[in-house]
């Protein structure tokens, strides 16, 4: 079926939504109209407020779609003097596959090309044109390469695709709307869903075959080697941009500090891990295909590209970012315009790594000390008292107050961890190291001399009662004061902590119930409003309000290991009691219209209390 065709279809699939909405509307008004005439009453005034509420709905949700303007475009907008040989490129390639240039460029921090057109008549007429190009994508491809990404997404131009995605993303955004306002669950919700479900399965078989028609032009512009060669590359790059992102760009976020130079460092990983990226291309997983999706497979379009005829062009081997006129300044304000670092102190790359690590080793070591310090039964923790208790033999308890949710040989294992870490910090804060930055591997800690100081080593020797004073040998012989580390976090935060499941509508005594979120270090509690409706749609709302740490400084936090003892005493709804070292009780009780984010939600919860869970009296 040719993409017109589909095309054709979509369009008159996104008319027919509209049909509906309004035959809806019709059809239970004149359903009104006859029960009032024929049996008024109760019944006829609930199907009237029924068929009003639904309207209004979707009045409503018309009338935002209709209202809706664009947003500021993302990125950076390069002028033509500051990107010259991109700006020529991409004219060039435009004359090539038959289409109007864009008429703005704009440089962004992804592995990413796209285009957008500025449509208006809802997508029906054509408007300004924005082509955005990934600085990653042009620091890792070649001139080659890149040639062939924006001829693909010219090529986007030049089969009308950005009208159509424009009318398919109002379209999306109508029927959305439309099932917001009405009630998912409600019985005009559930008509919507079934039909949006039909639409966007036509939808995106529509962006599939577009795809295929922009690599079309992209093997007939800049051959068929450059067109595959960006394709199997551009999931590699994008990998390692994410992995860059998540251990060397966030390595210090929490602490607020970040990286002086984000994009100079990924052009160093490149380099320094050339030999992983050429294996992960080697190596590359098959896509699973999906009728959901809206790229087909790379291994389905690389297959398409070689079965079409090379017009053997000429590959430009030179490093794409030699289309740029100073690439290292426009790093720099792309940075300063995109990456969200205007609150963080930026520091070099070496000295990021080493205070990075230590903000999150502190973290970890400041749970260590509480555990240690409750096992004592003194007021806070250092590594000379988590020592002392490793020397009394009781390694296996404080491996549980650590890790209470992991097996014992997971428990010694973190133990073992969060102790090196305490070394770690010890030695650093005397002088005697730091944790060393690596573009081809992991951090490591090293002392002054650059050789290294075994802290991993000295850990295994410390978690074991026989080997302790060994442990405490090797400390002093490298200079490191078991007390240069103490405890600065008198309570457990959400700082690191990650969203595994919520529930809504939880009963607290004293007529108060709660939205609770759960996460991987405890429970969030936030006070929920005196309606019940929606319970889900608030879950979601809260978490899109802040990140987790935030919220978890506005409202009461949990932190599982303040939790002393549990106890599950319903299941169906779930009804939870937890008792804290500070001898709280706090009871928690799920309403029968309570809702979840997902269905194994209270399961989780009862998990998550498992280890503390003295004595279970819990029925159904």
């Amino acid at each position: 079926m040719k993409t017109t065709i589909r095309a054709a279809i979509s369009v008159a699939l996104l008319a027919g939504f509209y049909l509906l909405a309004v035959g809806l509307i019709a059809g239970l008004g004149w359903l009104t109209v006859w029960l009032w005439s024929e049996h008024p009453g109760a019944a006829a005034g609930k199907l009237a407020f029924l068929t009003i509420a639904i309207a209004v709905g979707i009045v409503v949700a018309f009338w935002k779609i209709l209202t809706a303007k664009p947003g500021e475009p993302e990125g950076l907008p390069l002028a033509p003097h500051e990107a010259r040989g991109l700006w020529d490129t991409a004219h060039e390639l435009a004359h090539q596959v038959g289409t109007r240039a864009p008429d703005e460029i704009r440089l962004i921090p992804d592995v990413n090309a796209a285009v957008a057109e500025q449509t208006r008549l809802l997508g029906l007429a054509g408007g300004r044109r924005i082509m955005y190009v990934g600085l990653p994508l042009l620091q890792a491809f070649t001139v080659a390469q890149v040639r062939s990404v924006l001829a693909h997404e010219l090529g986007h131009y030049s089969g009308s695709h950005t009208k159509l995605g424009a009318l398919a993303h109002r379209g999306r955004m109508a029927i959305v709307q439309t099932i917001v306002q009405v009630g998912p669950s409600s019985i005009a919700g559930f008509v919507f869903r079934t039909y949006a479900r039909l639409y966007i399965l036509v939808e995106q078989a529509v962006s599939r075959r577009m795809e295929y028609e922009a690599d079309e032009f992209s093997v007939r512009v800049a051959g068929r080697a450059a067109a595959v060669s960006s394709m199997r590359d551009l999931a590699v790059v994008d990998t390692a941009w994410n992995f860059f992102v998540g251990r060397y760009v966030t390595i210090g976020w929490d602490a607020k500090l970040a990286p002086r130079d984000v994009f100079g460092g990924f052009a160093l990983l490149l380099r320094g891990r050339s030999g992983q990226l050429a294996e992960l291309r080697d190596n590359a997983p098959e896509e699973k295909k999906s009728r959901w999706d809206s790229h087909p497979p790379i291994a389905d379009r690389i297959r398409a590209m070689q079965a079409m005829p090379d017009p053997g062009v000429p590959a430009d081997e030179r490093p794409a970012a030699v289309l740029l006129g100073d690439p290292a300044m426009l790093a720099q304000r792309l940075q300063r315009a995109a990456m969200n670092i205007e609150d963080k102190t930026l520091l070099p790359w070496d000295e990021l790594t080493d205070a990075g690590i230590a903000a999150g080793a502190q973290r970890d070591v400041d749970a260590l000390f509480r555990a240690a310090a409750r096992l004592a039964g003194t007021p806070q923790g250092d590594l000379g008292l988590v020592l002392h208790i490793l020397e009394q033999g009781a390694a296996a308890d404080l491996g549980r107050a650590v890790a209470p949710h992991s097996d014992p040989p997971q428990q010694r294992e973190l133990l073992v961890d969060r102790v090196d870490s305490a070394i770690g910090l010890a030695a650093r804060s005397g002088g005697a190291g730091r944790w060393k930055h690596s573009w081809t591997g992991g951090a490591t800690f090293a002392r002054p001399d650059g050789t290294a100081l075994p802290t991993m080593e000295i850990a295994r020797l410390a978690v074991a009662p026989e080997t302790v004073a060994e442990a405490r040998r090797r400390l002093a012989e490298f200079g490191v004061d078991v007390t240069a580390v103490r405890q600065q976090s008198a309570v457990a935060t959400a700082d690191g902590a990650e969203v595994i499941g919520g529930i809504a509508n939880m009963n607290a005594p004293g007529k108060q119930h709660f939205d609770v979120l759960l996460l991987n270090t405890g429970l969030l509690l936030v006070p929920g409003p005196k309606s019940t409706d929606h319970g889900k749609q608030r879950l979601v709302e809260i978490l899109r309000s802040a990140p987790v740490a935030q919220l978890a400084r506005r409202h009461r936090f949990v932190a599982y290991e303040d939790v002393r003892a549990a106890a599950v005493l319903k299941n169906v709804p779930i009804k939870v009691s937890l008792t804290l070292h500070s001898g709280e009780t706090i009871e928690l009780a799920e309403t029968w219209t309570g809702e979840s984010l997902d269905k194994n939600d209270r399961e989780l919860l009862a998990a998550a209390l498992n280890p503390y869970l003295a004595e279970t009296h819990a029925q159904s």
